[in-house]
């Protein structure tokens, strides 16, 4: 039996907004205001396809964008925990389900040689056009509320379990690292024997003790990690168990 450990990629593997810091590309590294006044609450990936439009529009090629990408710092500890799945990988099955996009991803995590340490990534399909313009697409449909339009992340983790499952993969726990309140779904979907690790100070963390003070707290345990140091000390226990 092996542990699942899932990830969030912004504010939780690296320590920005990848889609945010692709603006370092733009002119004067800012965007217009008609352009950032755009976005609707929900729809963020389309909202990104005007971005990589609007970069495109001014001359922004693939390697500069590469480069860009690249020099995004990993969050603290971050680095040494990847290490340390890596140097465990018959224990820990590892994925991504991000709302950044497949192109960043793969950039930064074959950029820093972590690639090898996840199984899967699940995020927005990206690609360049023949043009060389940067284009997104929303990950897939659902009918989930509580989730913005182009990602469940509760859908992608039942599915990948189901997967895996067919394949006679089962998991003693899950693990599931994030930040953000899109991550709320899938910790809500996570079992008693699981484990829900929000970043302190974001807002995960944030919605999972206000449940908890509505008094219908989350049904998995909850360990809150400020630098991923944290996360490797819990690992090591569970190794032990």
């Amino acid at each position: 039996m092996k542990f699942l450990l899932v990830f969030d990629f912004d504010h939780t593997i690296v320590d920005e907004n990848s889609d945010t810091w692709i603006v370092k590309c733009a002119p004067e590294k800012k965007l217009p205001n008609g352009l950032r006044n755009s976005y609707r609450p929900g729809h963020w990936t389309e909202y990104m396809g005007r971005v990589f439009a609007y970069l495109g529009d001014n001359g922004v090629k693939e390697d500069e964008m590469q480069r860009t990408m690249t020099t995004i710092p990993f969050t603290a500890g971050m680095v040494d925990l990847l290490g340390f799945i890596g140097e465990n990988k018959e224990l820990f099955d590892c994925i991504i389900v991000s709302d950044s996009n497949t192109i960043f991803i793969d950039w930064i995590l074959k950029a820093a040689d972590f690639h090898k340490v996840f199984d899967d990534v699940f995020t927005n399909p990206a690609a360049f056009s023949s043009t060389g313009y940067l284009t997104v697409q929303n990950f897939h449909a659902h009918h989930c509320a509580k989730c913005p339009k182009n990602l469940c992340k509760t859908q992608v983790l039942k599915e990948f379990l189901d997967k895996q499952l067919e394949r006679g993969v089962g998991y003693t726990k899950i693990a599931y690292i994030g930040d953000g309140g899109n991550d709320l779904c899938p910790v809500m979907f996570l079992k008693k024997d699981d484990i829900a690790m929000p970043r302190q100070g974001y807002t995960l963390e944030k919605k999972i003790a206000q449940l908890a003070q509505d008094l219908s707290p989350v049904e998995c345990s909850v360990l809150v990690w400020s630098s991923a140091t944290d996360i490797i000390s819990y690992l090591k226990l569970l190794i032990k168990e």
